[in-house]
């Protein structure tokens, strides 16, 4: 009997695998991405004291303010506002840690986005 399982449950089994291999510490945090359908968030997360030190999403702001996130504009826009974030707090090198979620589209467009604007990985 075949098993089948949705496309998040393998994503969480993935993200499971790739955190056995990674660890954010206070010198060098952690960078989580969270994508959902309609908007992509973003952690820079202490493992070690099990602390998010800066966050950014795309349903941040106003209303009149406030586009779709489900778009690479609007991840671009989130990379280079938790750079920003991660800079004012004195943080510039993170461990990339894209949540079980292929390297392609939204997730390289935060990540070239965060890297541009002085996040080293």
């Amino acid at each position: 009997m075949l098993t089948q399982t949705s496309k998040n449950a393998n994503r969480r089994h993935v993200h499971e695998r790739i955190r056995k291999k990674i660890l954010g510490t206070s010198e060098r945090p952690r960078l989580n991405v969270y994508r959902s359908l309609n908007h992509i968030y973003v952690q820079v997360i202490d493992d070690l004291n099990g602390e998010t030190l800066v966050s950014a999403n795309s349903a941040e702001g106003s209303k009149g303010e406030r586009r779709t996130g489900g778009n690479v504009a609007a991840a671009k826009a989130v990379g280079k506002n938790i750079a920003e974030r991660a800079k004012a707090k004195g943080i510039t090198k993170v461990v990339f840690d894209r949540g079980g979620y292929i390297y392609h589209g939204r997730v390289k467009a935060l990540a070239d986005a965060a890297r541009e604007s002085g996040l080293q990985f």
